[in-house]
């Protein structure tokens, strides 16, 4: 998770909003680490895990990622839920909530990860809280470099 908060202070650096994830293999070896691109890329879609799963899959050459874990400083949108379990990843481990984001201006769907496994019956086991004064914490950060953009 430290990780992939620090991704996402790289992210704010740069003008984008405070979201980045890490995904590591069974061996705890890390395959890849990326933040939200979504002003940079005017790309809707450019969120800190999708971003990962794609710099993962290409790493390892496959679009199968069981066995692996993705950890989000922010607890993955339904978008970014679906295509961790569309990838087979074994777990997802987040900080902050969804409310979290919400609550700092994000237009998020008020769906949790829980729910979203439940509703879909997916196999992905999910942890959230980690580090989550931490995660929390890049919200202010990033409203203070003074490019704060939600949408």
């Amino acid at each position: 998770m430290r990780l992939a908060i620090d991704r996402t202070r790289e992210g704010i650096r740069l003008g984008q909003t405070p979201f980045g994830a890490c995904i590591v293999n069974a061996d705890g070896k890390v395959i890849a680490c990326d933040h939200n691109v979504v002003w940079a890329t005017t790309d809707i879609t450019a969120h800190g895990e999708v971003n990962t799963i794609r710099l993962a899959c290409r790493a390892l050459g496959a679009v199968d990622l069981s066995g692996c874990t993705i950890y989000s400083t922010t607890e993955p949108c339904p978008m970014c839920f679906a295509a961790i379990h569309w990838a087979k990843i074994g777990r997802i481990v987040f900080g902050a909530s969804i409310a979290d984001a919400r609550a700092a201006g994000f237009n998020e769907l008020g769906i949790s990860n829980a729910a979203m496994k439940e509703a879909g019956q997916s196999p992905v086991i999910v942890e959230g809280g980690c580090l989550r004064a931490d995660c929390v914490a890049l919200f202010e950060e990033w409203r203070r470099a003074g490019q704060a953009r939600v949408y």
